[in-house]
């Protein structure tokens, strides 16, 4: 056996991957929750699955040159990390945005290995993106850079092999010129991005995946408790399409949003946000590619400047804006303020810190890799339609959502309870690695 101690592999761990934290920490809350069920079944130790499944199977980087509106040529870096097939096809999505670099996508094609084996659909884990930004980019400069990224990518991925998304700043417009390019390269139509517009391949409730999949992740929580959503009070950060639909679907089941957030700062509305409400965010980011402010200066609410919601009193916190947004400080603002409900919508938005203290204060906590897996879910219905050549209806797919949400639940469930209370973070690892660690093992040293 080559390590004794988690210390001991986290050490190799960062010698091989320097000064990538974002990925050490991803790493750090695994192996962390499967410690003792590694030591209980050491085959997997003694044929070092730990050191296989943490070493991405591929990891593609290259350049991506475009043309401004002014004709100035600019050059950005793109990425596929191509992390783990041994259940099916590469899945995970495209992120364009100044932030991306090789530890944040590493620790996103990890994440979803996991995430994906939960689904208990046929699909390995990974995640790709670039250092660009569409923020503030014309529709001829986004299809310009689109079609330069995707001439390149096209030589790594299939529907067979490596099946994109979206992510932060890839939404329809994008998926739609990368397919294009892709369809205009390979000379093929075949359902190789998911995420795309219905009249061309596309899934209904696809776009509302993330954001239902995180309140019905909640929502089963809450029932294993004898409780429900019905008029709790719900604050949200982010105010994407996974935030938008997440209070979509809370306002449906009867909870209360107070909520919203982007970069500059959250709108705290404590009369609740409606329906009608809703609309205006959606068509203020969805449309106008405003700044939530709008939104407090048009219903006249409370606008907390470069702040997050973790302050505001609630019963239930959905993070869906980006990782790492909930640290210790928050958790204990969360704790104090009687929140009894996290789940996540974003990709590891509580840090390591603020884990350990919703779990030490029995606070039901979904982990992104349990309660986000609502995206990835439907891209897998949509890679069946594809598949079948056939479209189902909006009420077939959201019953296979919800049913997907309920089976991730019951995992969590199996793998994570002692003493009557759920460690959905323990329950989430343990049953997604099985699964893979399994197939590995079954599939020799490759």
């Amino acid at each position: 056996m080559k390590y004794q101690t988690i210390d001991q592999f986290l050490e190799n761990l960062k010698s091989r991957n320097p000064g990538e934290i974002e990925f050490h920490q991803a790493v750090y809350e695994v192996v962390d929750s499967i410690w003792d069920f590694l030591k209980d079944n050491t085959h997997y130790l003694h044929s070092n699955i730990l050191e296989r499944i943490t070493e991405p199977e591929r990891v593609l980087m290259f350049r991506v040159p475009w043309r401004n509106d002014n004709g100035d040529v600019e050059i950005n870096r793109g990425y596929r990390v191509e992390f783990n097939s041994a259940i099916g096809p590469y899945k995970g999505g495209l992120r364009f945005h100044p932030s991306v670099n090789l530890s944040i996508l590493k620790f996103l094609g990890f994440e979803q290995i996991f995430k994906n084996s939960l689904t208990t659909l046929p699909l390995g884990g990974g995640k790709g993106g670039s250092n660009f930004d569409p923020k503030g980019k014309s529709d001829n400069e986004v299809m310009s850079f689109c079609q330069s990224f995707m001439t390149e990518l096209s030589r790594h991925i299939g529907s067979d092999t490596d099946v994109p998304a979206g992510d932060i700043g890839v939404g329809g417009r994008e998926i739609g010129y990368m397919f294009g390019q892709y369809k205009r390269i390979r000379n093929e139509f075949t359902g190789v991005l998911t995420g795309k517009a219905l009249n061309w391949g596309g899934s209904l409730i696809r776009p509302e995946a993330t954001g239902y999949g995180c309140v019905y992740f909640a929502e089963e929580m809450l029932k294993n408790n004898n409780d429900s959503l019905d008029g709790k009070k719900v604050i949200i950060s982010g105010s994407g399409n996974v935030a938008q639909y997440a209070a979509e679907k809370v306002i449906e089941l009867g909870g209360k949003v107070l909520s919203f957030s982007d970069s500059s700062g959250t709108i705290y509305d404590p009369e609740g946000i409606n329906k009608e409400k809703l609309a205006f965010v959606m068509n203020l980011k969805n449309i106008q590619r405003g700044r939530i402010k709008e939104y407090s200066d048009k219903y006249n609410c409370e606008y907390y400047e470069n702040s997050r919601p973790w302050h505001i009193k609630c019963d239930i916190a959905l993070p869906c804006a980006t990782q790492n947004e909930i640290n210790e400080k928050d958790a204990k603002t969360l704790i104090k303020n009687g929140c009894i409900c996290v789940s996540e919508g974003a990709n590891m938005p509580s840090d390591a810190d603020a884990i350990n203290l919703f779990l030490s204060n029995k606070i039901l906590f979904g982990p992104g890799k349990a309660a986000n897996a609502g995206g990835v879910a439907v891209s897998g219905l949509e890679m069946s339609q594809n598949k079948m050549f056939l479209n189902w209806s909006r009420n077939e797919v959201d019953t296979k959502l919800q049913n997907i949400m309920k089976n991730i639940h019951g995992q969590c469930v199996e793998y994570g309870t002692n003493k009557k209370f759920t460690n959905y973070v323990k329950g989430a690892n343990i049953a997604g690695f099985i699964k893979v660690a399994d197939s590995m093992l079954d599939q020799g040293v490759v």
